[in-house]
């Protein structure tokens, strides 16, 4: 059996250069186990679990090949945070050597459980681009550039995935990203991830109070779905929203707000109605 730590970040090439070693020298799944670093056991006397040297390659293995839909879903699968990913993608490479077509086997149980990590995957990084919430931090000399800071807490090891949507997105500004699973940060030239885990930082600006004042404008009473809205916005994301502290009284309120609205409704005319009866006495 051979043992491989990685340190399990959610870089897809550490991954990579390893199975791609494993496969040239034709090690099956089945001899291999796969461990991130930090997690890898020590023995009974306190040392520590090493990784396996990895094995020359077989001269006469054939050069392995993968279709591009396979990377894209590794490079996405791989910042999971399930230990098991890297036995799994292992798996699934090591059977497509022999069957092309197996990713289309949408019933494969491998094939399903990658695809359903793969969505997660996803799903964590578009609830941060969407819930990310920078805060300015206080002026410094010698800073010609506004700085933000922001804290987010993924599900899964995305801060290297989400680092270039924020990069194009707010290129004008200095920012630092910290996350429970590591760091991005962009100075205006370089972005810069950095996998250690972050301390939420105790961080308060005047843009908490304009979040919570646009939400409230932007809050429908009449259109609430509290399932769908908590599909959208789930409450483990309502700790680090400055607007979420508004959500409980204002699903509170929806109903008496839609019933003022509704006798408004009824009694005040149309606010073009004072036009139509002008124009039809002008007519008449």
């Amino acid at each position: 059996m051979l043992t491989i730590l990685l340190d399990g970040h959610g870089e897809l090439a550490e991954w990579r250069d390893a199975a791609r070693a494993l496969l040239l020298a034709g090690i099956p799944p089945e001899r291999v186990e796969w461990r991130r670093r930090d997690m890898a056991a020590g023995d009974l006397f306190g040392g520590q679990t090493d990784s396996s040297p990895l094995p020359p390659p077989n001269p006469q293995a054939p050069t392995p090949t993968v279709a591009r839909t396979f990377l894209d879903l590794a490079d996405a699968v791989i910042c999971h945070s399930d230990p098991a990913r890297f036995a799994l993608l292992y798996r699934l490479l090591w059977r497509l050597q022999a069957k092309r077509s197996l990713l289309e086997m949408k019933t494969d149980a491998d094939v399903a459980q990658a695809d359903r990590l793969e969505k997660s995957v996803r799903r964590d990084a578009h609830k941060m681009k969407a819930f990310v919430r920078f805060k300015e931090l206080p002026d410094s000399a010698g800073q010609p550039r506004r700085r933000f800071l922001a804290w987010f807490e993924p599900d899964h090891f995305i801060v290297g995935r989400t680092a270039g949507f924020f990069q194009r997105r707010f290129t004008d500004m200095d920012w630092v990203i910290a996350t429970p699973k590591g760091t991005s940060s962009w100075d205006g030239q370089q972005v810069r991830i950095d996998p250690t885990p972050a301390e939420k930082p105790d961080l308060h600006d005047a843009a908490d109070d304009l979040w919570r004042t646009y939400f409230a404008h932007i809050f429908n009473p009449a259109r609430l779905k509290v399932q769908a809205m908590q599909s959208e916005m789930p409450k483990k994301y309502w700790k680090n929203l400055p607007e979420a502290i508004l959500i409980p009284d204002l699903i509170a309120g929806a109903e008496a707000r839609v019933r003022a609205m509704a006798e408004r409704a009824a009694s005040d005319p149309p606010t073009f109605h004072h036009r139509l009866r002008a124009r039809e006495k002008k007519d008449g």
